[in-house]
């Protein structure tokens, strides 16, 4: 659940950024294989690079993970759901 949030919100901010995906790349460093693969759920940040996407899109960490909402309410969740 968790993962699908996250690649969710991460592909809606590549969006409104109106940034192009190589542009993204050279800002934050990475190589665009990295960001497809997170994108599409392949692979998982670290914390540093989820620290690094969140501060780069002007969001929390925990809106990045799907643990809170746009206005910044804290989500809840079934602990049985996220096994």
């Amino acid at each position: 659940m968790f993962k699908n949030l996250f690649t969710q919100r991460l592909k809606e901010l590549i969006a409104f950024s109106n940034k192009m995906q190589k542009d993204i790349c050279t800002d934050l460093n990475i190589t665009r294989q990295k960001l497809t693969k997170w994108k599409l759920g392949y692979n998982e940040p670290s914390i540093d690079e989820i620290i690094m996407l969140a501060t780069y899109f002007n969001v929390t960490s925990d809106y990045l993970l799907g643990l809170e909402d746009e206005t910044g309410a804290k989500v809840k969740f079934d602990i049985k759901d996220t096994k």
